[in-house]
């Protein structure tokens, strides 16, 4: 499964892409691992574990974003990502965010859409506000934010 925008291509994380991952030293991370372990175990998990961040001028794996896992029975799911230092601050991040949002609430599967990111990450905080999630609540450190599939 791939998505794709002006810069950017993302691809659900799957075994087709082990021999690209390892070949762009991308495969060792413990989410995608543990993602490929579970697609073993459950092929409807496809989709919502990683998607790799693809820049299409490149060709080159610059990050990973997707959920931590299908959605739940009130149809909430938890978003993550995070981009190589040396593409960071070009507006990537917020770019595939923006697609993987889009997909999710189009399967019909997902009403809400969470995230957190520790108080300091002001790059974080400025994604998922580019993105309009709502701030839900401090704590211990976190921001918890929400984004839901009616006012999106």
């Amino acid at each position: 499964m791939v998505l794709s925008s002006a810069r950017l291509k993302l691809s659900a994380c799957s075994p087709d892409l082990i021999p690209f991952m390892k070949k762009s030293h991308y495969h060792s991370y413990p989410h995608i691992q543990a993602h490929l372990e579970t697609l073993a175990r459950d092929k409807e998990a496809y989709g919502w574990g990683p998607w790799l961040i693809i820049s299409k001028e490149t060709s080159h794996i610059i990050g990973d974003i997707g959920f931590k896992g299908k959605p739940d029975d009130q149809k909430t799911v938890e978003v993550g990502y995070g981009i190589m230092p040396s593409h960071r601050g070009r507006g990537f991040a917020t770019e595939a965010l923006n697609m993987l949002i889009n997909w999710a609430f189009k399967t019909n599967k997902v009403s809400e859409i969470n995230a957190q990111c520790r108080h300091d990450n002001q790059a974080s905080i400025n994604v998922l506000r580019r993105v309009n999630m709502i701030k839900l609540k401090e704590e211990h450190q976190m921001i918890y934010w929400a984004l839901y599939r009616h006012t999106h």
